[in-house]
């Protein structure tokens, strides 16, 4: 970093002794003054100081109170997959409240169960619409049907909820490139290549884009980077265009969901034992030799699936699908965050971990090494 001339120095040290004078003395007397306006006894520097302290944190901590809701009539909602999980949640919720939703499912052209029960709707505000967030094709094809059905094209579209996405698992060394290209390839470029393509209905509505990250877009964590690189680039995604688009009266918000994989089905036993076998099997002769915990994964797994799954797994939506609304309608909306973690949720991680022992005790010293 280059150095900093000496009279932005001069200057920069001048207002930094002037504020500590104002605050010193200045507030508190502010404050006195105010006092004895109301006919309340002066306080004291230190009283002062204390209540402006507590006024500062109340503003931190207390969540931003939304200024009134937008008019939903009329408005236009583009949700990318819609076959499972919160998206289908989402979008028949949002056709509750009034928007005109144009659901993006993957498996609309093969007949898929999540595709069909939004088209058996049958109203005009439920449109369904086939979209692989990995195909250029299929996502400029998408945004044309968006184009010619709104009901006022040069209102735009409302908001677009980035919502399609896959999980996966695996230490990096058993993980292929491939892999990490496959998740990326879904999580953060589809996210990017879908906004990107309905920017321009967004920007003339002044509308909104909510994009689902993950509290693996805040934090890594063991055999999941392949997800948290992606999520982490959704972030990152997220914040540069909130920057750009304030310019434009658009809002940018993130959603972070916590455990839901009971709920949406992002990573099924199925998924679980497969993607398993594909990472021992692929691993290379000098890892596999040493990583003989590895096979104790599924047991983990199974563990996870008896004690999370009725109990700290949230084997709904419902959390998720309140909180993507109130970036669709709140005048003011912010950075939105589902509740990451329970209580139950992290003494179910420990009965795991606590199950696992013996076993751990139990493997080779090299494996242990590793």
């Amino acid at each position: 970093m280059a150095p900093l001339p000496m009279s932005r120095v001069a200057l920069l040290l001048s207002f930094s002794v002037f504020l500590t004078v104002v605050l010193g003395f200045g507030l508190p007397a502010l404050l006195n003054a105010v006092m004895r306006m109301l006919g309340l006894p002066e306080t004291s520097v230190t009283e002062c100081i204390v209540v402006l302290y507590l006024v500062f944190v109340l503003y931190v901590a207390t969540p931003r109170i939304p200024r009134g809701l937008v008019e939903v009539k009329g408005k236009a909602v583009f949700i990318s997959g819609c076959d499972s999980g919160f998206g289908h949640a989402l979008a028949k919720h949002l056709h509750k409240l009034g928007f005109t939703v144009f659901a993006g499912c993957l498996l609309k052209d093969k007949d898929g169960e999540g595709a069909k029960e939004l088209e058996e709707f049958h109203s005009d505000r439920m449109k369904v619409v086939q979209l692989d967030v990995c195909s250029d094709e299929q996502v400029n094809e998408a945004v044309e049907y968006i184009k010619d059905n709104l009901e006022d094209s040069e209102r735009g579209l409302w908001a677009v909820v980035n919502n399609a996405g896959v999980s996966t698992f695996g230490e990096v060394e058993f993980t292929s490139m491939d892999t990490y290209k496959q998740v990326s390839e879904v999580n953060l470029w589809g996210t990017i290549r879908v906004t990107k393509a309905v920017l321009p209905l967004i920007r003339r509505a002044k509308g909104r884009v909510v994009n689902l990250a993950s509290m693996y877009g805040r934090m890594g964590n063991i055999m999941r980077s392949p997800y948290c690189v992606s999520k982490y680039g959704v972030e990152a995604f997220s914040d540069c265009l909130r920057y750009e688009m304030k310019t434009w009266g658009v809002k940018v918000s993130i959603i972070e969901p916590g455990n839901f994989i009971v709920a949406t089905g992002i990573l099924t036993r199925e998924i679980v034992a497969t993607t398993s076998n594909k990472l021992w099997n692929e691993a290379p002769s000098d890892c596999s030799s040493l990583y003989i915990f590895y096979f104790l994964i599924r047991i983990m797994f199974c563990l996870m699936g008896i004690f999370w799954g009725p109990a700290g797994m949230r084997t709904k939506v419902g959390n998720a699908q309140e909180t993507v609304p109130a970036a669709l309608l709140w005048l003011t909306p912010e950075q939105t965050k589902v509740q990451l973690a329970t209580a139950g949720e992290l003494i179910i991680a420990g009965i795991v971990i606590i199950s696992l022992s013996p076993l751990l005790e139990r493997l080779p010293a090299n494996a242990a090494a590793a």
